[in-house]
């Protein structure tokens, strides 16, 4: 069965499985995704969240507040993490961010005096499940949210943490899963806070269900593969063979995000920029936009089409596109009211169509094509952050200075792998 599987491979992993590469490319990617938890700390939706940590007392570490109990100490980190969307992504049969988990790494690693190798052996795992979910089957195209994947990934790295055994793995994978099914009704349409929230709560409910296992609480042990577990009501098209072959250093294959956007955009925006120095924006007539069909499902829906927020916004293909032509440059200011009503005219004149091929071509590449007037066009197809074309290290450290100007705090992240107990502040 898959919950054996996985529980086996979660029992197995040592850190000194990990090879040079990985445990660099995972410091890398908790290095990015603090960076993005800290410029979160004055978006709308964490001024509302952070008050709820006034109803609670507890010793779990928290993103910019005094820690707090576990659950919404998770749920509040993950949140930060996720926000801006800005952190890293995987793209297979269903998309993923697999470093929403650090949120509930680092409560849980607070809480029981975890070593900075630890949390990298249990992000490790935790990158492992959920990413073999993804290329197993497609969760979007369902109805349902990749946050289910997401929360059985928090679940294994947790149960890594924790040193559980297997039985208590899959325990945790159960009382995580089981109740606590994500609707992917929060990503279509006119997006909200519940777009990183949907992350949040996975990360709230899975030290919820490490804690309750710790403890001796039990659940069903066939999460998975029971008569009405996930596979037969959700995934009956799963492809459980990927799970043969589970590896610790499998998260090499996860990208890093130059831009605040969607990732299907990220080629969109280097696009728009070369473009943008072609051709002044009063001399277009139309943008023609060829790209694949992820891309356009997710991006260009007619929800998309007039954002009046940043949630929708980052998911908004016609909007990152005419902003960054306008601007000639993409960062977080172009999230505010002013840019999305400056962008309409432009995005009025912009068409989105699916090409086959490179609807054949994704996850491999990532193409798009703009075509400005019939006349100058641009194609990218790998974006830099893609693990084929990946940042340097001088760009990931400009990447977290400019979100947030604390060099001090990138030079104590970068010694994860030497921390005895995790330190933020």
């Amino acid at each position: 069965m898959i919950e054996d599987k996985i529980a086996d491979f979660v029992v197995r992993s040592k850190y000194e499985d990990l090879d040079d590469d990985t445990v660099n490319e995972i410091k890398k990617r908790f290095v990015d995704a603090v960076g993005v938890a800290y410029a979160s700390m004055d978006s709308p939706a964490y001024n509302a969240i952070k008050h709820l940590a006034d109803y609670s007392q507890g010793n779990a570490l928290t993103f910019g507040i005094k820690n707090t109990e576990p659950g919404l100490s998770a749920f509040i980190n993950s949140l930060l993490i996720r926000y801006l969307d800005f952190n890293d992504t995987y793209l297979s049969l269903e998309p993923l961010h697999p470093s929403d988990m650090f949120g509930t790494i680092i409560s849980a690693a607070s809480l029981f005096k975890k070593t900075g190798r630890d949390i990298i052996k249990a992000a490790a795992v935790g990158y492992a499940v959920s990413m073999k979910f993804c290329d197993s089957t497609t969760l979007r195209k369902k109805g349902y949210d990749h946050v289910n994947f997401t929360e059985i990934g928090m679940a294994a790295a947790l149960s890594s943490l924790l040193n559980f055994d297997i039985d208590q793995t899959i325990n945790t994978i159960s009382i995580a899963l089981v109740p606590h099914i994500a609707l992917r009704e929060s990503r279509v349409g006119s997006l909200t806070m519940w777009k990183a929230g949907a992350t949040a709560e996975s990360s709230r409910n899975s030290i919820f269900a490490a804690l309750a296992t710790l403890h001796g609480f039990t659940s069903t042990k066939t999460p998975l593969s029971g008569e009405l577990g996930f596979v037969n009501i959700i995934a009956r098209d799963i492809n459980k063979n990927v799970f043969d072959d589970l590896d610790v250093n499998y998260m090499k294959k996860t990208y890093i995000k130059k831009y605040p956007v969607e990732y299907h955009a990220q080629a969109a925006v280097d696009a728009s920029l070369y473009l943008s120095n072609k051709i002044s924006v009063d001399k277009i007539k139309k943008i023609d936009v060829y790209t694949y069909e992820a891309a356009i499902s997710i991006l260009a829906d007619k929800g998309k089409w007039n954002p009046e927020n940043k949630e929708t916004a980052d998911h908004s293909l016609p909007f990152i596109i005419a902003s960054t032509m306008i601007n000639r440059s993409f960062w977080l200011e172009n999230y505010n009211i002013n840019e999305y009503r400056k962008a309409h005219d432009l995005m009025k004149k912009i068409n989105i169509i699916e090409d086959y091929k490179y609807t054949n071509e994704y996850p491999e590449k990532l193409p798009i094509k703009i075509v400005i007037n019939d006349d100058i066009e641009k194609y990218i197809d790998i974006p830099e952050g893609h693990y084929k074309r990946p940042m340097s290290l001088s760009s990931i450290e400009e990447k977290f200075i400019k979100l947030t100007n604390n060099k001090k705090l990138l030079d104590k992240l970068w010694h994860l792998d030497s921390m005895e107990a995790i330190e933020i502040e």
